[in-house]
């Protein structure tokens, strides 16, 4: 029996879409990352959870990790517009797990917080691979984050205001580190096996009774 993680599968199903989808899911996919992924620690207001999800998926960062440790939610769909389709959404019971997960896959934890010793967004080192942690605007980040952090980031501010609602700060972040990414010379492009991966995700996503469609397949001769 075949597999539904190949190029053959992928090929099947391309036949069930247009080929202007299949076009635009491929120039997409040039432009999305996981040299950087976002995390959020227990955001209460969802929509800004889903603020941060959209602005992941307009900037081509491909993962975002929710940390619903005190605040369990469901995706707003209203406020994401679709995001949640197209952007990866890790979800974790605990920010231990969450900071586990991503150390394991060879992210340095970066704090976004006015701590002293924070780098300025300008000034961070986008060679390595991190992870970008939001906290909410009044309590922060939490002290496991803090501690457990690679480096701290900070926003330049020259007003009275000290704070950003995490949907703005999340947005500037995003926009200011995925910009020099693309114009520097670090390979931050997904793989190939990322990328058939994602194509054949997307394209189940955009066909209905795609259950029964996938058995069919699965029941031809190899």
């Amino acid at each position: 029996m075949k597999n539904t993680c190949d190029k053959a599968y992928l090929d099947y199903l391309e036949t069930f879409i247009t080929e202007s989808r299949k076009e635009n899911f491929i120039k997409i996919l040039q432009n999305r990352t996981k040299h950087f992924a976002i995390a959020i620690e227990d955001v209460f207001q969802l929509h800004n959870t889903s603020a941060v999800m959209r602005t992941c998926e307009v900037f081509g960062i491909q993962e975002l990790n929710v940390v619903e440790e005190k605040y369990g939610k469901r995706i707003d769909k209203e406020i994401a517009l679709g995001a949640q389709k197209w952007v990866d959404v890790n979800r974790f019971a605990t920010t231990t797990n969450c900071i586990d997960d991503l150390k394991a896959k060879g992210y340095r934890i970066i704090a976004t917080t006015p701590h002293e010793e924070s780098c300025m967004l300008d000034d961070f080192d986008i060679s390595q691979p991190a992870a970008i942690f939001f906290g909410t605007e009044k309590m922060g980040l939490s002290e496991e984050v803090l501690e457990r952090a690679d480096g701290f980031l900070k926003i330049p501010m020259v007003g009275f205001t000290e704070s950003l609602n995490i949907s703005s700060s999340a947005a500037i972040v995003i926009q200011n580190i995925t910009s020099r990414l693309r114009k520097s010379d670090i390979k931050w492009q997904l793989t190939e096996e990322e990328v058939l991966e994602k194509r054949i995700d997307w394209t189940r996503k955009s066909i209905k009774d795609i259950d029964f469609i996938t058995k069919k397949y699965l029941e031809q001769e190899v």
